[in-house]
């Protein structure tokens, strides 16, 4: 039963990253700006697609994993093993308390993205862009911080890590990584992550001051935070 639940959790959370991950719109390149960014912050469209990849094979993973153990007393010797040594099945933890909150995280993550997607409706892009009718918004989860879809992106990339950079996950138990390795590149995404955000919220703070002014300096007074009220 514990398989079962897992793989489902896996599959709910590679749906959260999918659409989270999906551009809502196009990016018309006239509309660009802040395209002076130094290039490893302007990757994060390549970012989401290498993960949405990732999460998919994981998924992947877990079902051959599942199908291996209700299925390997069937097969031959050989190739039991040969699946067990690519997915572990035998040596990881099914639900560990990391992985759950993960997938809880991610699903959070991914709720606030989509939210922000419907609130911008067409202003919103993975690139910075200005839309010939941009309107400042202020609606929905912007009445609560500035930059709300970058909350919802560390969220997810949050419980990404939890469940999959964590004890218990292949990527620790079974890949060339191993603990140590995982948790660096926990600490790398998270602080690219950290810089993609802070980097663009300047600029998006900058470039919306120029277009509303008044209207801009209004808000920004209201709603003083860009990610998290009252702390960031």
């Amino acid at each position: 039963m514990a398989r079962l639940l897992r793989i489902s959790l896996v599959f709910v959370q590679a749906v959260c990253n999918h659409l989270a991950c999906k551009p809502p719109n196009k990016t018309l390149a006239k509309q660009r700006y802040h395209t002076e960014e130094a290039y490893v912050l302007q990757i994060a469209p390549f970012i989401f697609k290498l993960h949405t990849v990732l999460l998919w094979l994981s998924a992947a993973i877990e079902t051959v994993s599942a199908l291996l153990y209700y299925t390997g007393a069937s097969l031959s010797p050989a190739l039991s093993a040969h699946l067990d040594a690519v997915t572990c099945q035998s040596s990881r933890s099914l639900l560990t308390p990391m992985f759950v909150t993960g997938v809880i995280v991610s699903a959070l993550g991914a709720f606030i993205r989509l939210r922000c997607f419907q609130e911008l409706g067409e202003l919103f892009t993975f690139d910075l862009t200005i839309h010939p009718n941009h309107k400042l918004v202020t609606s929905g989860f912007y009445k609560y911080v500035r930059h709300p879809s970058y909350t919802g992106s560390l969220l997810l990339i949050m419980g990404l890590t939890f469940s999959h950079l964590t004890p218990g996950s292949w990527a620790v138990e079974c890949s060339a990584l191993g603990p140590v390795g995982s948790y660096l590149l926990w600490a790398a995404w998270w602080t690219w992550s950290l810089s993609v955000a802070k980097s663009r919220a300047v600029a998006e703070d900058s470039e919306l001051r120029k277009r509303f002014g008044e209207e801009w300096d209004a808000y920004a007074a209201r709603v003083k935070f860009w990610l998290i009220p009252g702390l960031l």
